[in-house]
């Protein structure tokens, strides 16, 4: 491939109060100097994965993370291929590798903060922004060490047919819980049962929801991570919990966590969740936007409208085939 003359890039404009609004982001064209130091390679990005912290990251707020700074780059997760390597590092040219270098065509950075990216066969690349990345960890972790899903278990499971709910909804079949999943159509519904295999799935939006969910009776776990919090994401004075009361009656705890905290366990999980997506019986699915990187901005509200079904990805270019 020949070298481009220039390259694009999305940066915080200004923070939302609410929703993401189209002047939340901007897109900068910037010449294409980029020349990777000691220890640092250059990345054309391919993939870039959307997710529901990224309203977190805009927020002016303290968190386990900083927030992005007005005029930076985009916090995100990408996939992408080494189109150059500088002195000192590992990697080679063509090597396709994942890491934080955010909304970007192209980044120099520092080999110690990506990762090169074995694929057996069976698996895809794009697996690792999602069943093999946050979303398959914070499933794994979030149902076995903070929830201790066992067999016999009555497990619900908000947001099931998004990223983390679909993944979580199969790991609790696997642990032998009796799964149920929440969803906002009739569409999700469905696939959720016929494709997945859940016990049960209910739409938020129908009228008779709460009567439909009744039914299930007592829960031993609610895997939460859609239906409450993140709907909250958005608004400007978050409610807090109702009948919050009801923990002491029934004896029940609320836990938060956040994924990074089990990074020293990653490979135990990713090599569950990888023969899973081998032997088929973790199943996948992505929500796939076109168009390259500024197409990223326009479908991040797709997160808070349930406008998405499974895991939602920007397709930024294809995979270079030759140096540059």
């Amino acid at each position: 491939m020949s070298t481009p003359k220039q390259f694009k890039q999305i940066v915080l404009n200004e923070r939302p109060i609410g929703d993401f609004e189209p002047n939340t982001f901007r897109t900068e064209i910037l010449p294409f100097n980029l020349k990777p130091g000691q220890g640092e390679v250059l990345v054309q990005c391919t993939w870039l994965s959307l997710d529901p912290a990224m309203r977190g990251y805009v927020r002016d707020a303290r968190s386990y993370l900083p927030p992005v700074k007005i005029g930076e780059v985009m916090r995100a997760n990408g996939l992408g291929v080494v189109v150059e390597a500088g002195p000192g590092t590992s990697l080679s040219v063509g090597d396709t590798v994942s890491g934080p270098w955010g909304m970007t065509e192209y980044a120099v950075v520092k080999e110690k903060i990506i990762e090169k990216l074995t694929i057996p066969r069976g698996v895809q690349a794009l697996d690792f922004l999602n069943t093999l990345g946050s979303s398959g960890l914070t499933a794994y972790f979030g149902l076995k060490n903070v929830a201790e899903v066992k067999k016999g278990d009555i497990l619900v499971v908000s947001g099931a047919a998004g990223s983390v709910g679909a993944i979580a909804c199969q790991l609790g079949k696997r642990a032998g819980a009796k799964v149920y999943g929440i969803a906002g159509s009739s569409d999700k519904c469905d696939w959720l049962v016929n494709e997945l295999g859940v016990d049960g799935a209910f739409n938020y939006k129908s009228p008779t929801f709460r009567e439909d969910f009744k039914k299930i009776g007592y829960i031993n776990v609610f895997f939460d991570n859609v239906g409450g919090a993140i709907s909250q994401y958005n608004a400007t004075k978050p409610r807090g919990l109702q009948n919050y009361l009801t923990l002491i009656s029934q004896r029940a705890k609320i836990q938060g966590f956040i994924v990074f905290d089990y990074a020293s366990r990653y490979p135990e999980a990713i090599e569950e969740l990888s023969a899973g997506l081998i032997d088929g019986s973790i199943k996948r699915r992505f929500h796939i936007v076109e168009g390259g990187i500024e197409q990223a901005p326009k479908a991040l509200p797709l997160l808070f409208s349930g406008g998405n079904t499974g895991k939602l990805v920007v397709k930024v270019s294809d995979k270079p085939k030759a140096k540059m």
